[in-house]
């Protein structure tokens, strides 16, 4: 058998093989050039019945927010009420050169931008939610809530 003979073989079995599929599409009623067609159609097969809107998938999963959840009682909110978070308050800031900070030495006065009798910034995480004055009860600092950042400024310095 030449290489010709072997080709020409090779052409009719593929012939064969499209011509086979072809009438089979037919016989289906898909053509091999509808993909997307088939794919659509087995898209409106896994819709909501009656409806015409295809499922989320987040349908499945998630339940849908109800009663209690909707009055205002965060229920799904509980998991996270025990996750620890840093609060801090920030007397004051400044900034040093390396060389200044190596310098310091027990007994070294760092000055501070922050005045006597200011307000301490509160952070939590590091982003500032109050701010306060400190205050002394049975020889432990604390300190005073005297103003909460509102919400649209803490947005607007997150945005900085």
């Amino acid at each position: 058998m030449n290489d010709k003979t072997a080709d020409n073989g090779a052409r009719d079995e593929w012939a064969s093989a499209l011509a086979e599929q072809a009438d089979a599409d037919l016989a289906t009623g898909h053509g091999t050039d509808d993909a997307w067609g088939d794919a659509m159609a087995e898209q409106a097969g896994s819709s909501k019945p009656g409806t015409g809107e295809a499922t989320n998938a987040g349908d499945s999963v998630f339940k849908p927010l109800e009663g209690e959840a909707k009055a205002g009682t965060p229920r799904e909110l509980d998991m996270i009420m025990e996750i620890p978070v840093t609060l801090s308050v920030e007397l004051g800031q400044t900034r040093l050169t390396i060389s200044e900070l190596l310098d310091l030495a027990q007994g070294s006065v760092v000055e501070l931008d922050g005045l006597a009798g200011e307000p301490m910034s509160i952070l939590v995480n590091g982003y500032l939610i109050a701010q306060g004055e400190v205050v002394v009860v049975d020889d432990k600092y604390g300190i005073r809530i005297t103003e909460i950042v509102t919400r649209s400024e803490r947005i607007h310095k997150l945005n900085k």
